[in-house]
C-alpha cells in the first residue's frame, strides 16, 4: 500500500512460516519489511524513516507497529500494537525486521532467525529516558544477524542493502535454559 496508507485491519495469513526466507522464497513472492518501534515507548522517528524508505520502494510489503507515536505512515501498512500471535507471525514472515534496539526486539528476532536493523532511540532527543539504547546497541554490535544503524538516513540505506544483500547466520539462540542453570536454580530452592 503505498498512497493513502491506511491501518491494517485484518489478521495476516502465512501459507508458511519460511516464505519470506531469502532462499526459499516462492518465484514471485514480494519482499516484506516488518518495523516496529516496540510497545511502550513511541519511535517516530524509526517509523517516519521506514514510511520514507516505503514510498520508494514500491516492489517491497512494508508493514510498520508505530506504538502512540503521532507519525502515522502514508506509504506502508501499519497498526499501533498488534496481538503478540500477529507480531510474531510478522517477524517470522519478513525478510528484514526493523526496530528499536530493545532487549526484547532483540532476543525475538534471534530466536526467529530474521536478520534485523536497529535504530537507537535517543535521550538526547526525547524518545527514552536515557542513552542505555545506544550501551545495548554497542553490546549486541557483533551479534551475527543484527546491525546497527547510527540514524534515520543510514537506517534507510541499510534497508536497502540488507534486502539486496541479505545477512545468511545460523541461529545459535536458544528459548531453553541450559540444564546446569536450571539444576542451580531447583537447588537454591529446595535449598
Amino acid at each position: 500500500m503505498k498512497q493513502g496508507a491506511r491501518p491494517w485491519s485484518e489478521k495476516p495469513q502465512f501459507a508458511d512460516g519460511e516464505l519470506c526466507d531469502p532462499d526459499r522464497r516462492s518465484p514471485g513472492a514480494k519482499v516484506t519489511v516488518f518495523a516496529s518501534v516496540g510497545s511502550m515507548l513511541p519511535f517516530d522517528r524509526l517509523a517516519q524513516a521506514v514510511d520514507e524508505w516505503a514510498r520508494d520502494h514500491d516492489q517491497v510489503s512494508v508493514f510498520i507497529q508505530i506504538g502512540d507515536g503521532t507519525y502515522e505512515p502514508r506509504h506502508a501498512e501499519w497498526a499501533r500494537l498488534l496481538p503478540h500471535e500477529t507480531y510474531m507471525e510478522r517477524l517470522s514472515a519478513c525478510d528484514l525486521f526493523v526496530a528499536h534496539v530493545g532487549i526484547g526486539s532483540i532476543f525475538q528476532a534471534l530466536e526467529s532467525g530474521r536478520q534485523m536493523l536497529m535504530l537507537p532511540r535517543l535521550a538526547s532527543r526525547g524518545e527514552h529516558t536515557t542513552e542505555h539504547q545506544l550501551h545495548t546497541a554497542a553490546r549486541f554490535a557483533d551479534t551475527p544477524g543484527l546491525s546497527i544503524a547510527g540514524d534515520s538516513e543510514e537506517l534507510k540505506r541499510r534497508m536497502s542493502d540488507l534486502l539486496d544483500n541479505p545477512i545468511h547466520y545460523k541461529v545459535s539462540f536458544s528459548t531453553v535454559a541450559p540444564i546446569g542453570l536450571i539444576e542451580k536454580i531447583r537447588d537454591f530452592l529446595n535449598g
